[in-house]
C-alpha cells in the first residue's frame, strides 16, 4: 500500500506504486497476474474522470487479462477482496484507490452522501457523521455507553497510528484530553470521533500458490440501505451474517482471533462491531475499551494500524489496507505495534452505514 495521506500523485501512479508493492512481496512477475479486480468511486472527487480501469490496469501490467470494478463505496475494498476470492483464476490482483483530498468539502461531502438512500437522507442533508451520531444516541440511552468510551478507542487509535509509517497526517501523539475537548461536529461525535478522508492506494494478491498467510474463512453481507429501516439501529445485521459465514469456514469462534482491523469511520462504529463480531455480548462493548482489552497489548488489539480514525480513509482503498495490516501482523512484521504471537487475524470493511459489510479471516501458516 502507499502511505495513506495527501499524496497527489494520479490514482494511476498510486496503483502502480501499490502493485508494484505486491508483486514483489509475492515474488511474482505481472504475466503470472490471470485476473484482476479494482475497487474504486472515482466520482468527481478529483477530477480525473476515470472510470473505465480495466484498461487501466492491462496497460500497467502489460498484458491483457480480464478486469472487474467493483463499487461498494467505504466497503469497496473487502468487497473487491471477497470478489477475488470466489474467481476461479490461479492468481487474481486486487486493488483499491482513491484521491479525494483536493475536493472541496462541498463536493465530497455530496459525493459521499450518494451511499446514502435517496428518497429520505440524501433529500434531507442527512451526512454520514448525523446518521451515526443518532445510532451513537441510541446506543448511549440503551446500554450506558458514555462520549468518554467513544474518546478512548479515538486515543487508542491514534496512539497505534503513531507507530505506523504508512500513515501520513497522524505522526504526532495525541492527549485523551485534545480528543475529548474537540470541536463537536454531530452530538455526541467530535471531531476525534470521525475519520479523515485521504488518499491512498494499496493491492494484494489472492492466489492458490501456497504462502505463509492464507484465508481461513471469508463473508460479504447486505442490509437495508437506511439505518432507520433496520428493527435496531444499534446491531448491525450485515456484519452479524458475514461474520458468521466467515467463522464458519475458518473453524473457530471470536474468541479465536488474535488481532483485528475494524472499520472505525466513527468510534461507535467500532464499538458496536465489538458486540456484532460476538467479542462481547450487545450492549457490553465499551467494557472492552475500559478495561484494555482492545488495547496494543490486550487480549484483542484492535486496529494496531490506527485504523481508519488515525491512518486515514481513502474509500475503496480502506479494506486492502486493513488486509495489508493482518497480514503484516502475522508475518511479524509490525515492530513497535507488533502483537505477540498472532496465529488468527480478522479484517471488518462496511460501505455506507452497514449497508454493505465484508469479514475476512487470515491464518498464519506453520513453517
Amino acid at each position: 500500500m502507499t502511505k495513506f495521506g495527501n499524496d497527489r500523485r494520479s490514482s494511476q501512479e498510486l496503483v502502480y506504486a501499490a502493485v508494484e508493492e505486491a508483486l514483489k512481496d509475492a515474488d511474482m512477475k505481472p504475466d503470472k497476474i490471470d485476473a484482476a479486480i479494482v475497487a474504486t468511486e472515482d466520482s468527481n472527487f478529483d477530477g480525473e474522470h476515470q472510470r473505465h480501469y480495466g484498461p487501466v490496469l492491462n496497460g500497467l501490467l502489460k498484458k491483457r487479462v480480464p478486469v472487474i470494478r467493483v463499487s461498494a463505496v467505504c466497503g469497496g475494498g473487502g468487497t473487491a477482496f471477497w470478489s477475488a476470492l470466489n474467481l476461479k483464476y490461479n492468481n487474481v490482483l486486487v486493488v483499491g484507490v482513491e484521491r479525494i483530498v483536493t475536493t472541496t468539502t462541498e463536493t465530497l461531502t455530496a459525493e459521499i452522501l450518494q451511499a446514502a438512500d435517496k428518497t429520505w437522507e440524501q433529500e434531507e442533508g442527512l451526512i454520514f457523521p448525523a446518521q451515526n451520531a443518532l445510532v451513537a444516541q441510541q446506543h448511549m440511552l440503551r446500554y450506558g455507553t458514555t462520549p468518554h468510551d467513544l474518546a478512548l478507542i479515538a486515543y487508542k487509535n491514534h496512539q497505534n497510528a503513531f507507530s505506523n509509517p504508512k500513515t501520513a497526517f497522524f505522526q504526532k501523539k495525541v492527549t485523551l484530553e485534545q480528543i475529548e475537548k474537540s470541536p463537536m461536529v454531530a452530538s455526541p461525535l467530535r471531531l476525534f470521533d470521525c475519520t479523515i478522508n485521504v488518499n491512498g492506494a494499496a493491492a494484494c494478491i489472492v492466489s492458490n500458490d501456497k504462502s505463509d498467510v492464507q484465508v481461513a474463512g471469508s463473508g460479504l453481507a447486505s442490509d437495508f440501505l437506511a439505518t432507520f429501516e433496520r428493527e435496531d439501529m444499534t446491531t448491525w445485521r450485515a456484519t452479524e451474517i458475514a461474520a458468521k459465514t466467515a467463522f464458519s469456514q475458518a473453524g473457530i469462534t471470536p474468541q479465536d482471533i488474535d488481532v483485528a482491523e475494524l472499520h472505525d469511520a466513527f468510534t461507535i462504529v467500532e464499538l458496536i462491531a465489538y458486540e456484532d463480531m460476538g467479542f462481547c455480548k450487545k450492549g457490553e462493548g465499551s467494557k472492552l475499551i475500559r478495561d484494555g482489552t482492545v488495547s496494543l497489548h490486550g487480549r484483542l488489539p484492535v486496529n494496531t494500524s490506527g485504523g481508519l480514525k488515525a491512518r486515514g480513509h481513502p474509500i475503496s482503498a480502506t479494506g486492502l489496507a486493513q488486509i495489508y495490516e493482518i497480514t503484516k501482523q502475522l508475518r511479524d512484521e509490525c515492530k513497535d505495534r507488533q502483537v505477540s504471537h498472532p496465529k488468527y487475524g480478522l479484517t471488518q470493511n462496511i460501505g455506507g452505514a452497514g449497508g454493505t459489510v465484508s469479514v475476512h479471516i487470515l491464518r498464519k501458516v506453520s513453517s
